[in-house]
């Protein structure tokens, strides 16, 4: 199926928490797999954070960052379109979401996910209001 994943979720690949096992899978049993152009910064911005906040060595933080971008080689990296922004623009005047949330929502929708996930609950709503099938992990 094809995937797309907001960095929510998929961050979760590289911290262990709740709902890492089934982003795993998740990731497996994908025929493609996509996220936002903001997916990458969004990440290093949290795995920094952890960082600073001494709950992350600066040495894990390197291997996570390097298999974020060995993960995302072979995925789909949606960018920032006209396309994608007036579908934004429909998921934020839907739903009572915060503009990065109904990015990734919308590049979802613009390469026409099979799948959603996400580890937002309100999220994951509004990707169900915009036509897409989610998942919350």
């Amino acid at each position: 199926m094809r995937t797309f994943f907001d960095s929510s979720a998929f961050a979760k690949r590289y911290v262990e928490e709740p709902g890492s096992d089934a982003v795993d899978r998740l990731c497996v049993e994908a025929s493609d797999l996509a996220v936002s152009i903001l997916c990458i910064p969004e990440i290093l911005s949290a795995l920094n954070r952890r960082v600073r906040e001494r709950s992350l060595t600066r040495a894990s933080y390197e291997r996570a960052k390097r298999q974020l971008l060995e993960d995302l080689a072979d995925a789909a990296v949606i960018n920032l379109t006209p396309a994608v922004l007036a579908t934004c623009a429909g998921v934020l005047e839907a739903s009572p979401r915060r503009a990065m949330d109904a990015l990734h929502v919308a590049c979802a929708a613009e390469w026409e996910a099979g799948l959603f996930v996400s580890a937002d609950k309100r999220q994951v709503a509004a990707a169900r209001k915009a036509g897409l099938q989610a998942r919350l992990v």
